[in-house]
Order: C-alpha cells, then structure tokens, then sequence
C-alpha cells in the first residue's frame, strides 16, 4: 500500500512510524504540509496514489484544514476532519464528552473577563484557566486567589487572537499527582501509562516521568465512549483518578504522540499503530 504521513516537522513519533511502514514492504509518501498548496478541486499531485494519509501536523490549524481538503479530494485520511475539528477545540472537545454522558470535568466558558471571573469565584480556588486551542499544557493556569485569576484574565483580555477571548474555565480536579494517557484506535486501547510529577501539570513535555499502565474495566469501557464520542481513530485519551476507582476523561487528542508511550510499555506501539492503519486502508480500497 502508499501510505501518505501529513507532517509538518518529522519528528522521533514520525520516525518510529516511517520506520515501522517501510520495514513491512509499504510505500510512504511524505507530504510537507508547509509545501502543498490546496486546490478547491484538484488534488497536489504526490496524494494522487495515496492509498490513505495520516495526518502528523504539528500545527492545530493546519491539521484542520488540510484534513478537510484530503476528505474533499475523496482520499481517506485519518483522523477525519471531523475528529479533528472536535479534538482541537477544548469546548467541542468538552461539549462532545459530556453529550455522550462521558465522566468529565465541571467547564464553563464565558466571553468577557467579567463573567469569567464570576464563574472562577463560583468555582471556587484552586480553578484552571485553558486556552480552548493548544497543547502540551501552553498557556494553561492554576488559578490560586481573586487577584491571580484577575490578573491572568486581564493579560488575556489584551491578547490579540480572538481564541484568547474565549474563556474557558474548569474545576481542579485533585488528581493523585498523576493522569493517565491512552493511545486508541477506534476506541480499543493499544496501550497506557501514567506520568507523573510534583507539578499540577503532568503533561510528559512538561518533564513528567512516565511508566506502564494496566487499564481496568471502567477505564477500557470510558476510553471507548469518549473514542466515539469525537468520531474514533488514532487518538490519545487523558483520564484523571478521582477516587474509588472512577475516572474522568479531561482530553481526546486526535494528532497523539506516542514516544514516551513506546519508551514507558512492553508494547511495541507503532506496530499496533501500523497494523490498524493497514486495516482501515484494506476496508477503503475494498470499498
């Protein structure tokens, strides 16, 4: 098969992945988003004998876009723009959760620093303040008293992106000092692990350490909900502890990274990886 990997930088995630598809005899195409230009008709040329695309844009706006120009084109890719356009929004992504009747935590958004800072109060301290477009824990904020969530509110109100008029506020979840990342496909967990740190933030970019994570039934049952509930595929799916057993799901990710996955578990993660994406490229080339 031609596998097209969408990247906008290649980093050690894609290398594993390049890696794994070219040992098992397929042809990849590397398609540099920063170079294509997208045609309202016609296909750029390198997708024309793609079988399917992955996409591994760095960048959130260009996985959304260049997506939803590959599925008019009437080539597969994955994650489906739809996914994406769920995935990249943490009110979508929180809207689509608790649609679904998934476990998540308390949100509320407002449009001006007045009314956030009316649910901040109401919330109570500590809340978290997130950018509702971003990742690797950028730009997100632990808010500790009135005058901090002033502040914070004020420095955004001044920023110039319309995103950082969309306040978007959610209950701390008091965590045991870990989350637990999920990599899925179509909501069956390839594999789990926990990071863990000192900080509020445990994000693995963040420094956290991670290690191997055995999922029960409660999680496994939540990681599929919240798979379909943005529309399934490659995802990453964040769960927090909340006690007795119970989670909540705070996050899907639809361009997951997987290394630290890989280092942390026994499983072999980008062969699980390929291995689906060769079963949803033989259902396509079927159909």
């Amino acid at each position: 098969m031609n596998i097209g990997v969408l990247y906008s930088r290649i980093r050690r995630d894609e290398k594993l992945l390049l890696n794994e598809l070219r040992e098992r005899g397929h042809e990849v195409t590397k398609l540099d988003v920063r170079k294509l230009r997208f045609d309202l008709s016609e296909p750029p040329a390198a997708l024309s004998a793609c079988d399917l695309v992955v996409d591994r844009c760095l960048a959130t706006s260009r996985s959304v876009y260049a997506t939803r120009f590959i599925d008019s084109y009437g080539v597969p890719v994955v994650n489906t723009p739809e996914t994406a356009a769920v995935c990249a929004d943490k009110a979508e992504n929180s809207l689509a959760l608790a649609g679904a009747g998934v476990p998540t935590p308390r949100t509320e958004v407002a449009f001006t620093k007045e009314t956030a800072l009316e649910i901040i109060e109401s919330f109570g301290y500590p809340c978290v303040l997130k950018p509702v477009v971003g990742s690797w824990g950028r730009l997100m904020a632990k808010i500790d008293s009135k005058s901090a969530a002033e502040a914070i509110l004020e420095h955004k109100a001044t920023l110039g992106h319309y995103e950082h008029k969309v306040f978007y506020v959610q209950e701390f979840v008091e965590k045991p000092d870990r989350d637990i990342r999920v990599v899925a496909v179509d909501g069956e967990p390839i594999a789990a692990m926990v990071r863990s740190s000192e900080h509020w933030l445990t994000n693995a970019a963040k420094g956290a350490h991670t290690s191997e994570f055995e999922l029960d039934g409660t999680a496994r049952d939540l990681v599929a909900r919240a798979s379909d509930a943005v529309g399934g595929g490659l995802l990453g799916i964040d769960l927090m502890e909340t006690g007795s057993g119970s989670y909540t799901v705070h996050e899907v990710n639809h361009t997951v990274e997987f290394k630290a996955l890989d280092e942390a578990t026994s499983i072999d993660v980008p062969a699980r990886v390929v291995d689906w994406l060769e079963a949803v490229a033989t259902q396509e080339v079927v159909a």
